[in-house]
Parts: structure tokens; sequence; C-alpha cells
């Protein structure tokens, strides 16, 4: 039988921002204590934690140092040196192991294990050439999607082909390394399950958030979701089913594209806690960061209530003089803030929740606000 942690252990955060803030509230609130690692002396996460180890994420004294210091290590996105993790295996429990990193971290990895266990995707090939994304172009078709197989997010890395005329732009990201090209998914709305699983196997399933993109940066998540219950159930399963196959323990975004012809794609994994997962921490009774920080100190797993319908929006730098002038006028609305110094062009800067008995006169109370046009 594995370890329970138990509170008063410490739990090695990898990586500052916003998720591992929001990971350290949970953690803190159940009595842990929290050392993250990142580069920033004043990140998001560090101003919450007890410690701060300030280095950066692939300094591999660093990490050393990270798990003397931990009981229990864990992440907040996806690119962690996994030679590193191997490394200090020895020196604390990592229960999320290296495999699921391995495979999410790479396109391609990640769209062949999701074929391999019986999951729909878009079609794909992998391409290292321009003769090679000639030849998958050939087979898959316009319009498609070719994207960097490592790194990228919210929509960086990655270019929509058309027609042929676009296949010349495609010459940076192949320089770039190997990428992966994914026929397009004429799809009726974009969706979302978090799922969690601890060591023993148990998971916990959160509802489907149905989530509303601008310029492929995430606007709203929107819970339930506008979808049928059947198309909700089928997400749950599969987002179940994949949770087992890759042996989780922690968090799991599982993201979808629900086609117009009805039928449920699988577009990406995320090993970690999600942007349109925030909405659980006052919507439900246990949030999805309560949820990964059971998993990982091998905690029972809760089934989860969602306790009242919500909308959750995400606040990018251009939005936050706006959102500030808000925070008199909207008491019923929860304004979260990262506490980030630097205030960016469409860098996520916090997001607000809003509990509501009517869906659609909240998202035209958005609406007229204005900030979000």
């Amino acid at each position: 039988m594995t370890e329970m942690f138990r509170p008063g252990k410490t739990i090695g955060i990898i990586g500052g921002g916003q998720l591992g803030q929001m990971l350290t509230f949970s953690a803190k609130k159940a009595g842990f204590r929290v050392i993250i690692l990142d580069p920033n002396p004043d990140c998001s996460a560090g101003q919450a934690a007890d410690d701060q180890i300030v280095a950066e994420y692939a300094d591999r004294q660093a990490i050393e140092k990270l798990a003397k210091k931990a009981d229990v290590l864990t992440y907040e996105f996806e690119n962690v040196d996994l030679k590193a993790l191997e490394a200090v295996q020895t020196e604390v429990s990592i229960p999320q192991g290296t495999q699921l990193l391995s495979i999410t971290k790479n396109r391609l990895r990640e769209k062949t294990f999701l074929r391999d266990n019986g999951l729909q995707v878009a079609p794909f090939a992998a391409v290292k050439s321009q003769a090679d994304l000639t030849a998958a172009l050939a087979k898959i078709g316009f319009p498609a999607v070719l994207k960097t197989c490592e790194g990228g997010y919210d929509g960086k890395a990655q270019i929509v082909l058309q027609s042929q005329a676009d296949q010349a732009a495609a010459s940076d990201l192949l320089a770039y390394g190997e990428c992966i090209l994914e026929g397009w998914v004429d799809f009726s709305h974009e969706c979302s399950v978090m799922v969690g699983r601890n060591l023993a196997g148990k998971i916990s399933l959160f509802p489907v958030s149905e989530n509303i993109h601008h310029h492929q940066i995430l606007h709203e998540s929107i819970v339930p979701a506008r979808i049928t219950l059947a198309a909700q159930q089928a997400a749950q399963e599969m987002a179940e089913k994949i949770a087992t196959a890759i042996n989780l323990c922690g968090i799991l975004g599982v993201e979808f594209f629900l086609g117009k012809d009805g039928q449920l794609y699988v577009n990406e994994l995320a090993p970690r806690p999600h942007n349109s997962g925030h909405y659980s921490i006052e919507a439900c009774d246990f949030s999805q960061f309560d949820v990964h920080n059971r998993a990982i100190c091998n905690w029972p797993l809760p089934k989860i209530h969602l306790l009242k319908s919500v909308v959750m929006v995400n606040v990018l730098g251009q939005h936050v003089a706006g959102v500030e002038q808000l925070i008199a006028r909207k008491p019923q609305w929860q304004f979260h803030d990262y506490g980030k110094g630097e205030i960016r062009q469409d860098r996520k800067m916090g997001h607000i929740t809003i509990l509501t008995d009517d869906i659609k006169a909240t998202l035209t109370e958005i609406q007229a606000t204005k900030i979000w046009d």
C-alpha cells in the first residue's frame, strides 16, 4: 500500500504560474507545506507558497534540491525535463511518474496513444519535411492544421493550411523540428472534461465544460455545457477511459471537438489542472486543484457535484483595466487575480467566475460590459 501523505508534509511544484498558485491555495487549505521551483522570484505561486527555489526549470541541481525538500513532487506544465525527474525518483515521491509526461508533451505520441486505445481523433500524420507535408496533405486534405510536436500553447506553434498556397508558410514550423499534420474537424462545440485518478485507480469526474475561444485563447467556459446529455456522458466516459489507459495519477484535462456529425473527437490532453476547469473552485464541492492534490497524496477521491451553473471568463492583459472597474459594479462576481507583475496583451492575468441561474442572461451581461469585445 502506497503511503498516504498527511497534513504537514511538503508538496514540491515545478512551475510558479497561476496553476501552481491555485494548487498552492488548495494544498494550504488541507494543511500541506508547499515549495515552488521557478526562475521568477515574484511568481504567482511563490507569492502563496511557503518557500521557493529561484532557478530555471531545466536546472538539474535545483530540481535535486527541490526533491530533497519535498515529500511529493508535481508540476504545473508539460515541458518538464523528463530525465531530471527520473534522476530524483529515489529522492522524492513522483506519483504521476514520467510516462504521462512523455506521452502528453509530444503531440504525435499523444495522438498515437489515443488512436491505439480506440479513441476517435482527427486523421494525422508525422511531418519532418516539405516532402512529408506534401504527402500528408495528399492523404488528409485541406483544410488541415500543422503543429510542432512539442512546445506551443494557446494556438502558438501551429498554422492552419487552407489550400496549397499556404504550404510555403509552413517552413518556419518545419525548421523548428518534427511536426504533426492534423485534419480539420468541422465542429459545432469545443468542450473539455477534467478527470482525476489516484494510485488506487479511484476516479473523480467533473462535469463537461463548453469552451469558447477568442483568437485561439480560451475566453469563456460554460457549465453545464450546452450539448446533449448523451454527448456529455460520452465525453465523461472517454475521459475515464483515457485516465485508466494512461495510468493517471493526478488531474487530467481532456479537450474535445463535438463534430457537426455528432461525433466526439479527442483534441488534446493536459496532464495538469486546466484553464477550463477553474470554474470548479466555486461551482463544485471539490475543485480540480483539490482533486489533484488528493490524488498525488494518495487520499481517497470524492464524487464531484456541480453546485450551480457557472460561467468562467478569462482576464487577459488588455482586459485588466476594464475588469478593475467592474469590481465595484458586480458584487456577485468572483474575481481572481494571479498577481503577475507585467501586464501584456493576451497574457492570462486572472479570471472571473459567475454562478448563475440563467446562463444566457449571464453571457449577455458579460457581453454588455464591452470589455471582451
